[in-house]
């Protein structure tokens, strides 16, 4: 059990990187409203690959690119384009609270699909905290109240995808290098990307290149924290740590988009989140 004090600065690291995270999900919905979720994939991929390749020169680690699991690696790629496309679409078309609502149900997703593919066992206590967790959505979005949309489904899927890939990563994070696991995906949406913008392409301006730049930035460094985090503490301490972005949620949705939560969503949200932490601490014991 690491001491106290690592568990603090994990803990506190992993704030730093969900509140970068939350700037970065608040930039996309700034960029959102007049450009193709394909565009902006682009220009903050071309932006963070020179980040990403500066990083690995300081490592002395470029002659080591090579991934040894490709097949993994190459379902990894699928899996973070898939969710980079959906929760840039929801994130543009949502309120702030309602996105990070249903992406609070990945830790959900990722113990059902821990079953098949980890070969774990689900006991009594997730298995009610899943059940419990999947109404929290339901209360949080009260569809009774506003007509369900496409962005809903995007970000419901999002999640479905992020926990595969969090799965997938959990498979290859011990025997892959930290640059490799980002560096593929990171390629791959910046081709994909590429070759679909001529079809989308919007001109930017000087300051939306900028929120481009910036994403880029906050998104790597973001990446990092939590390395370092999970390096100085259990992913018992540090998984939680995203619940914080919901308070991130409510001052940039009050501030930039005049959102504010309904006591619904709040309760809502609140429920997903006791059955994340539930599941996230059941499975850290039984690993």
């Amino acid at each position: 059990m690491p001491p106290a004090s690592s568990s603090l600065q994990g803990a506190g690291l992993g704030l730093a990187a969900f509140a970068l995270f939350a700037t970065v999900d608040s930039s996309i919905k700034v960029l959102g409203g007049g450009y193709n979720p394909f565009q902006i994939i682009f220009f903050v991929s071309l932006m963070t690959v020179p980040i990403a390749m500066t990083y690995a020169l300081a490592e002395r680690t470029v002659a080591d690119l090579r991934p040894r699991r490709p097949g993994l690696m190459a379902l990894r790629c699928g899996a973070v384009l898939l969710n980079g496309i959906l929760g840039t679409y929801a994130f543009s078309v949502l309120p702030l609270a309602q996105c990070y609502a249903i992406f609070f149900t990945m830790p959900i997703f990722i113990a059902l699909l821990s079953i098949p593919v980890m070969g774990e066992k689900i006991d009594l206590v997730r298995g009610v905290a899943v059940a419990v967790g999947l109404a929290g959505v339901l209360v949080a979005l009260d569809p009774g109240a506003a007509r369900p949309q496409w962005g809903h489904l995007a970000a419901l899927f999002g999640a479905m995808i992020g926990a595969a890939n969090y799965v997938l990563l959990r498979k290859t994070g011990g025997v892959e290098r930290g640059i490799v696991l980002q560096l593929y995906p990171l390629l791959t949406q910046l081709f994909v990307a590429a070759a679909v913008l001529p079809w989308v392409y919007q001109p930017m301006s000087g300051r939306d290149l900028a929120l481009t730049g910036f994403m880029a930035a906050a998104s790597f460094v973001g990446y990092l924290l939590i390395i370092e985090a999970l390096r100085r503490a259990p992913g018992i301490v540090v998984g939680p740590m995203q619940y914080s972005q919901i308070l991130w949620a409510a001052v940039f949705g009050a501030l930039l988009f005049d959102e504010t939560m309904s006591g619904r969503a709040i309760f809502g949200t609140i429920v997903i989140i006791a059955t994340g932490v539930v599941i996230v601490t059941r499975t850290e014991k039984a690993s």
